[in-house]
């Protein structure tokens, strides 16, 4: 899709970023029945009703069949409509292009040693995505960790700082930097707090690989108000807000009628690459058993609705099934289970889990839609404090799907 203002290679700017979040907005609000419900909290959807046929065809597919088809749903091309029509406007609605990348120097002082392959590879193309009209004078690393980021970035007459909560690691990334002989302060500081307004400056060109929610979200504001000329965030994990509800950031997403709950707000977050077979089945596991004891209670409370049920420790796993649905019965404060038959019971949660997976893959549809509409919605924010604004991507998904890049220069 190819909208006034887009570059020929399809990242977004100027008027673009508006007729694309218009779009959007549309598609999500006229489809919002078919992706908030979830399948793990409901036996029946209420979409179901109007497209059995669809329904049908999702639950009679096998667990690897979903498991197959999880990141790529939009691929599904045999499945009943509306899922193909639906499909075709997902991808056309999604099309963001890549941000063009430059050669960078050689990372040098061993940078990378001291960093996971795949976190060094984001980083890496993170970094080859930074152009900016002007040369950054001052880097300032949010919410750094140890300041890998801010390190690879850091060049000639340059200075970094990096703003970290955890004092473990801001004394393991000020350690780094003097091993590597960089220039680099490292501050203990939440970015949350109300004095740290008092460390931006004009001079600064912050940058965000993956601050979660909140925090990507204080620094797009303070960073506004304190003029910064330049700044680039990668957001990530857009359902970790202090509130319980989206409130939208731009004038556009203030008068969209949609209303986002953390749930909804989880959504964009569901699609994972980089789990092995081990973590896959121990997830399987699962949610398989917490499904399984979903009907169960549903039978025991004689209430045919949703128990919501706390995080347990991977060692309940290694109980036998029968074993855990008591215990978690018990956390649950259900006086009596009787005893059903827990080789069906385990076989039911097994099956119902096959249908969740393949159900899901119609809310798969809206995944990258309304993670695109939240990132619109930010850069549309930026837009109006005054910063030409470039969305685009920085990598290719396998690599991390959280590949949004938004580039912000007040030019």
């Amino acid at each position: 899709m190819r909208a006034k203002g887009a570059d020929s290679s399809g990242v977004l700017t100027g008027e673009a970023l508006l007729a694309r979040f218009t779009a959007l907005d549309a598609f999500l609000t006229a489809h919002q029945g078919l992706w908030k419900p979830r399948p793990f909290t409901h036996l029946q959807l209420p979409w179901e009703a109007s497209y059995p046929e669809l329904a049908s065809w999702l639950r009679g597919r096998s667990l690897e069949d979903a498991e197959n088809a999880h990141n790529h749903p939009a691929d599904l091309s045999e499945a009943p409509e509306p899922f193909a029509s639906l499909a075709a406007l997902s991808l056309e609605l999604s099309a963001v292009g890549e941000l063009p990348a430059h050669s960078l120097e050689a990372a040098g002082h061993r940078l990378n040693v001291d960093v996971p392959g795949r976190k060094w590879q984001q980083i890496e193309a993170f970094a080859s995505r930074l152009s900016f009209a002007a040369q950054p004078k001052h880097w300032l690393d949010w919410c750094s960790g140890k300041g890998h980021l801010g390190r690879r970035l850091l060049g000639a007459d340059q200075q970094l700082t990096c703003l970290e909560y955890d004092p473990a690691l801001v004394a393991s990334g000020q350690a780094l930097s003097q091993r590597h002989h960089l220039h680099a302060l490292h501050v203990e500081q939440d970015v949350l707090a109300a004095d740290t307004a008092l460390l931006l400056n004009t001079e600064h060109t912050p940058v965000a690989l993956h601050a979660c929610g909140d925090l990507h979200v204080r620094l797009m504001q303070l960073a506004s108000a304190a003029g910064c000329r330049q700044l680039a965030i990668a957001p990530c994990c857009y359902n970790r807000i202090s509130r319980t509800e989206y409130q939208a950031l731009s004038s556009a997403g203030s008068r969209s009628v949609l209303q986002l709950s953390l749930e909804d707000l989880s959504l964009p977050m569901s699609e994972t690459v980089t789990a092995g077979a081990r973590v896959r089945r121990q997830r399987d596991t699962s949610m398989a058993r917490r499904l399984a004891f979903d009907l169960l209670q549903r039978q025991v409370r004689g209430v045919d609705e949703y128990l919501p049920t706390p995080s347990l420790p991977s060692a309940w796993l290694d109980k036998p099934f029968a074993d855990y649905c008591r215990d978690l019965a018990a956390l649950k404060e259900l006086s009596t289970i009787g005893s059903p038959d827990w080789v069906a019971l385990e076989a039911a949660g097994w099956q119902r889990l096959a249908e969740v997976r393949n159900l899901e893959l119609l809310r798969g549809l809206f995944r990258r839609p309304l993670e695109l509409w939240l990132n619109l919605d930010r850069a549309l924010f930026l837009t109006e404090q005054g910063y030409v604004v470039r969305l685009g991507t920085f990598c290719e998904a396998p690599l991390t799907p959280r590949n949004i890049l938004l580039l912000a220069e007040r030019v």
